[in-house]
């Protein structure tokens, strides 16, 4: 019905996201996915969407509802909508302290006494893969020095567009300069083209890590494994806090006993009923 061109009378598409096309559209991003929009987030969900009113050369928010609501535009348009609904910023070594935690406490911890341990660990709401990434790189320092310990990352989030991203491994230069020197040595490639300034992460990290979609507020987790690290971070602030408190028990019946589970510095689990005792300030573990 609404096939992507590019239109350049771009005049049309200045049109205001009516207050009851923005609740329409609230709502259902509230009922169907979990995303509180309240609304403060009027003008980042007009301001977003116009490009898709442009892709699609729609010229007006009440067709596009239409549209996006239709059997066709469920189809084919709902994922682009919450793609750019979901988007999000996200940096390699964000919240640095988690990853000397893992390095100089917790991945020591689950290695003592073991001969060989095959680690397994979840990004849950990991955007464009610099987190799962990061956490490759930390693993992969350790096995450095502990050759019997290997590990593989599963790394979720709803947007198919981030997700591409991760899978492909490419990202601005700039991007990088927060890795350490010798990390970016190891494991980051830079493009031939030095005028593209891209880098790409290295095969020996893209091979550790396995991305896959997933909506956080399904009822139920397609997934067979049990993991010793969750990482779910700068994500549930998204969420109504009783949506969060489903969120985290869900991700708990895939957590091993001991397991340990990381939150964002802006979030909080205080007062949940989720089975996890503290052990530092947003870092818990499984009872």
């Amino acid at each position: 019905m609404y096939p992507e061109m590019e239109n350049t009378n771009n005049d049309i598409y200045a049109k205001e996201l009516k207050d009851n096309e923005f609740q329409k559209l609230s709502n259902f991003i509230n009922t169907e996915y979990g995303i509180k929009l309240p609304p403060e987030k009027k003008v980042m969900l007009q301001s977003r969407l116009q490009k898709r009113l442009k892709k699609l050369n729609i010229p007006d928010f009440k067709q596009y509802i239409e549209y996006v609501f239709s059997n066709e535009g469920k189809e084919k348009e709902l994922i682009h909508m919450i793609d750019v609904v979901t988007t999000n910023k996200t940096d390699f070594f964000r919240e640095a302290q988690h990853f000397r935690m893992l390095l100089e406490q917790i991945l020591p911890g689950i290695m003592q006494g073991r001969n060989y341990y095959m680690l397994k660990a979840w990004s849950a709401g990991c955007a464009s893969g610099e987190e799962p990434y990061t956490m490759a790189m930390t693993f992969s320092e350790f096995a450095r020095n502990n050759p019997n310990f290997d590990y593989q990352i599963y790394a979720t989030d709803v947007s198919t567009q981030m997700l591409q991203t991760g899978v492909n491994g490419v990202y601005q230069e700039q991007k990088a300069e927060v890795i350490p020197v010798s990390l970016k040595k190891r494991y980051v490639l830079r493009s031939k083209d030095k005028s593209k300034k891209l880098i790409r992460i290295g095969p020996n990290i893209r091979e550790k890590v396995k991305f896959g979609r997933l909506n956080l507020i399904d009822d139920y987790y397609n997934i067979n494994e049990n993991y010793d690290i969750i990482f779910c971070r700068n994500t549930l602030i998204y969420f109504y806090r009783k949506i969060q408190e489903n969120i985290i028990n869900k991700l708990m019946k895939h957590l091993n006993p001991g397991g340990y589970f990381f939150i964002g510095h802006s979030e909080s689990i205080m007062n949940m009923d989720v089975p996890l005792k503290q052990i530092e300030s947003t870092v818990y573990q499984k009872i």
